[in-house]
């Protein structure tokens, strides 16, 4: 059994989980997921995802939680995020690590370690995709997602200007004057920003809680997410996953805004 327990927040861990899939059906073994409950993510997977066929789920908190402890030191071999980090490159695992993997495997990390783009897996529960709906179906013709990243992420903040989404924006609207612009973000000070340069182009979730502390929270950011995914194309944040994931969903254009040392 390939047992996962990812880490981070709701995009590294869909990424990690994709990873785990595939490395499962590459052993030929059961896959189950220890899905941790803590700041960066306090929701149970099933709040936000339809129970999947592919693999089972373990939902917890505490790390001394006796299910969790149990399949962590039942498997024969145990490897942490560092473990993974150095052993694979552009996100494959080394053939030679891989080679030497048992059947029965514990794995504790955010890195992605194949380059998963099937997000089938993930399917969001019947009142989500209602909620997903209800904004996409506002999307129009042409409607292009905006995720601009803040708070902590500080290679996004330094690299993926304000003012760079704006001449984005800008610039799309002079192609496609009717086009609208689906805006995911951490800072509602950016939206707003945004909805007075561009009035009613601007779309989003007008409700959401931004705390990822809270089920609430957690919701939003999976409509954020998905709605992404419904867009045209994505003007994104420097080194985002959820920009990363939002775009492979569905296999659209990804536009980085900003660069390094810009």
């Amino acid at each position: 059994m390939i047992i996962i327990q990812p880490s981070g927040g709701l995009c590294n861990r869909m990424r990690v989980i994709s990873s785990a899939y595939i490395l499962a059906q590459k052993k030929n073994c059961k896959l189950l997921v220890l899905w941790k409950m803590c700041d960066e993510l306090n929701c149970p997977f099933e709040e936000l995802f339809l129970p999947p066929k592919e693999f089972t789920i373990i939902n917890f908190k505490s790390n001394f939680n006796i299910k969790k402890l149990f399949f962590q030191f039942r498997a024969k071999q145990r490897f942490n995020n560092t473990d993974i980090e150095n052993n694979k490159t552009d996100g494959v695992l080394h053939k030679e690590f891989f080679d030497k993997l048992a059947s029965s495997l514990y794995i504790t990390t955010w890195e992605h370690f194949y380059p998963a783009k099937d997000y089938h897996l993930f399917v969001p529960t019947k009142e989500l995709q209602q909620r997903i709906k209800n904004i996409t179906d506002t999307f129009g013709s042409h409607c292009v997602g905006v995720h601009i990243r803040r708070t902590d992420h500080t290679w996004a903040i330094a690299n993926s200007k304000s003012d760079e989404f704006s001449i984005a924006i800008g610039e799309e609207l002079k192609e496609y004057p009717e086009a609208k612009f689906y805006i995911a973000t951490d800072d509602i000070r950016e939206e707003e920003r945004l909805r007075e340069e561009f009035g009613n182009a601007i779309l989003s979730n007008t409700t959401k809680t931004l705390a990822r502390d809270s089920v609430e929270g957690m919701h939003d950011a999976l409509i954020d997410l998905f709605c992404l995914s419904h867009t045209t194309k994505i003007f994104g944040s420097y080194y985002s996953s959820f920009t990363d994931i939002a775009a492979d969903m569905k296999g659209i254009e990804k536009i980085v805004i900003g660069k390094p040392d810009s």
